[in-house]
């Protein structure tokens, strides 16, 4: 697929790994429709700097927990756009509290609603509005983590193992006008509030490449499955080899 020219829904658009896809698209020529939570002056600052690469760039605020929000994404970024070339779904939530121990219907609830239910109903969408005529991408941003079974991060891991399965049980439903394919991240950048010692010990003591990753090369791993016209159901493990 030659990228110039279509146009790009990403959740979480603004911060982090979906800046980084945002501007990946939108440097490749692509139209973006940049989603986000509670990141309102970061999207601005995305859509500005997409802009400035040449290409449309629209924002717009949904809490994924919320079904109905989430109904109205699509058909806000069809109004802009007229249709929606690709999907990616990357907004998801990770908390630290995450345990078998500790975790409740709320917490079920939450995590489920917005990495799991949100991308589902989103793809759904996609899916009903893309022209008989055109053919799409869905890109699901998984975790490398699942292919090593701990139990740390309890449900979310259920939510992201779910998302896994969704991406290769979709690739065939929504075949042949729809690729569906998937990356999952390793030591990719630090979470919130710590920097990049984390990621430096984490390489040293777990990753093969004794190296981390990093935003950009995720986007460009984006990218690539984007232009694939082949690739369906495929997810790349961008972990360095920490999960082998």
């Amino acid at each position: 697929m030659n990228l110039a020219g279509k146009t790009a829904l990403i959740t979480g658009g603004a911060i982090r790994v979906g800046r980084a896809i945002t501007l990946a698209l939108a440097e490749a020529g692509c139209d973006v429709f940049i989603h986000y939570g509670r990141s309102a002056q970061p999207a601005q600052q995305t859509k500005q700097d997409a802009i400035e690469k040449g290409v449309r760039a629209v924002t717009c605020h949904a809490n994924l927990a919320d079904a109905e929000a989430v109904a109205t994404i699509i058909p806000t970024a069809v109004s802009h756009f007229g249709h929606i070339d690709i999907l990616v779904n990357n907004a998801a939530i990770f908390p630290e509290e995450d345990t078998f121990e500790n975790s409740d219907a709320d917490l079920w609830k939450k995590l489920f609603a917005i990495n799991l239910r949100a991308p589902f109903f989103l793809s759904q969408a996609f899916t009903q509005q893309l022209p008989k005529d055109k053919s799409g991408k869905i890109i699901n941003i998984l975790d490398a983590r699942l292919r090593n079974h701990q139990p740390d991060h309890f449900v979310y891991r259920l939510t992201k193992g779910g998302l896994w399965q969704m991406t290769t049980t979709m690739a065939h439903a929504v075949a042949p006008r729809i690729t569906v394919n998937g990356v999952a991240l390793g030591a990719i950048l630090p979470p919130p509030g710590a920097d990049l010692s984390y990621l430096e010990k984490i390489a040293h003591e777990r990753v093969p490449l004794q190296r981390y990753g990093s935003a950009e090369i995720v986007a460009t791993n984006v990218l690539h499955l984007l232009r694939q016209d082949f690739l369906t159901g495929v997810i790349i493990p961008l972990d360095g080899g920490e999960f082998l």
